[in-house]
């Protein structure tokens, strides 16, 4: 079971990324799935998710409005397209796989986790 996040790097503020979630050991086309951050001496935090049919987002207040999360289950493969991006943005972002369906917004709800992809905002 393997969760993969790419897409990561070093942008100036204002600027865009998008990261990529693909997913490979078992079928997520059911799950919730999740993106979460974590920048250095922080906790992980929540950062958006999606449900399994991709009808159902959320997302954390800090990024509403500039970051979107979407899925294509054919693929098995979740996105996160961030828009202006800030500094504070700057963090090791993780995909995650949720089975449960519940706590969507809360690292244990999810039981499946991938490595993580840093980004960097500079200034």
């Amino acid at each position: 079971v393997q969760l993969q996040a790419s897409g990561g790097g070093l942008v100036q503020a204002g600027g865009s990324l998008r990261l990529s979630c693909t997913t490979s050991g078992r079928t997520f086309s059911s799950d919730v799935m999740g993106w979460f951050r974590q920048a250095p001496g922080k906790e992980r935090e929540f950062v958006a998710a999606i449900s399994w049919t991709g009808g159902s987002t959320s997302y954390a207040d800090s990024v509403k409005g500039r970051f979107t999360i979407s899925r294509d289950n054919a693929k098995n493969t979740v996105y996160l397209q961030m828009n202006s991006l800030k500094p504070e943005d700057t963090a090791v972002y993780y995909c995650a796989a949720n089975s449960l369906g519940v706590g969507a917004t809360d690292t244990r709800g999810y039981d499946y986790w991938g490595q993580g992809t840093q980004v960097t905002v500079s200034s």
